[in-house]
């Protein structure tokens, strides 16, 4: 059995790994979380009282707090997601992801290489640093520009991308200065059950169930690779497991959209699920406003290196996860309504920004 600490487990692509390592392998999880506004421990319901799970409120930044846990859990994997994410947020408010995403990660690779230094024998052979990054620290692509891969130069646009650039370059550093095992992976746009409603997808299936206005960056020409969250938690496990320290890895669902052919999608969708009383398309909602800035034309990952060296494939096409997590938020009113009912301050919240 080994042992996982997954820092930002109460958040999206947190709480998939938590779920999914509980549920999916016989390994133990120590979530560590601060609780910031979007987090949802409700998110974990299916694997709270699972003896192979225990939750642990602090931030990572709480050096000694991390560092006594890790000692305390004998912790073999530290899985690192706590971050701040949203692009809007930062454009509005950047010092929260200066702190967060590389303060934070500074001080949570210093608690990890001291409990990496007094492991000896397997344990230490086995230790991995597994930082979760995103493809934005990669910047924009042309229309007919290749994918991303490992070796792409890093271009980052927002103050967001920024930071989780920033924190790479911290997490390869201290691989290469001291010698910590880390693994590095940076993925495409997710989605699924359990998505905080301020993004893209879920923002517009609870709008369109509500039949409200479906604001839309720009002329919705922007596109993005979608890959299905639980997808995602796979690959990120794996990699975890059997990547190769030192080593980065793109992760990604090859399927590309425009967010105007996703808003469409979700209307079809719902239209065809839960028609409105009369009739009529949900298309007939959506609202282009004015665009953000900064905003980068295209993403695009080629994940050959996980597919060919750890075998990792996508379950989930964009259709047949779009439906299943269109299904999950028809179904699961109660997850979401105390979140659209709670009020947010700052970002640009209401806009359907991925």
């Amino acid at each position: 059995m080994t042992t996982f600490l997954v820092t930002g487990g109460a958040g999206f692509i947190g709480s998939a790994v938590c779920r999914h390592l509980v549920t999916g392998t016989g390994h133990r999880v120590i979530n560590v979380d601060a609780l910031t506004y979007a987090a949802n421990l409700s998110s974990l319901e299916a694997v709270s009282a699972s003896p192979r799970y225990r939750f642990v409120e602090a931030d990572i930044s709480a050096s000694e707090t991390i560092a006594a846990l890790l000692q305390e859990e004998e912790v073999d994997v530290v899985m690192h997601l706590a971050a701040e994410s949203h692009v809007d947020r930062s454009i509005d408010g950047p010092a929260s992801f200066i702190q967060t995403n590389i303060v934070g990660t500074y001080q949570l690779l210093e608690a990890v290489r001291g409990y990496w230094k007094i492991l000896t024998g397997d344990r230490r052979k086995r230790f991995r640093f597994h930082h979760v990054s995103t493809d934005e620290v990669y910047g924009p692509l042309s229309l007919d520009g290749e994918p991303f891969h490992e070796a792409t130069a890093y271009a980052p646009s927002s103050p967001y991308a920024a930071s989780k650039a920033a924190s790479d370059h911290l997490v390869m550093a201290w691989h290469r200065t001291y010698g910590l095992p880390v693994v590095v992976s940076n993925c495409s746009n997710n989605y699924g059950p359990y998505h905080f409603p301020e993004k893209l997808i879920p923002l517009v299936i609870l709008n369109a169930l509500e039949g409200k206005p479906l604001p839309l960056y720009g002329r919705g020409e922007n596109i993005r690779d979608w890959l299905y969250v639980e997808d995602h938690a796979r690959a990120l496990v794996l990699v975890a497991n059997e990547g190769e320290v030192g080593r980065c890895y793109n992760i990604g669902g090859r399927n590309e959209r425009t967010n105007l052919e996703v808003v469409q999608t979700i209307c079809d969708t719902l239209d065809r699920l839960t028609p409105l009383p009369d009739g009529g398309s949900r298309r007939a909602l959506i609202r282009f406003v004015a665009d953000r800035p900064g905003h980068d034309l295209r993403y695009a990952i080629d994940a050959a290196r996980i597919e060919t060296e750890l075998g990792w494939r996508a379950l989930e096409t964009f259709e047949s996860g779009l439906e299943k997590t269109i299904r999950w938020f028809v179904e699961n009113p109660s997850w979401w309504r105390p979140i659209r009912e709670k009020r947010y301050d700052g970002g640009r919240l209401g806009i359907a920004a991925e």
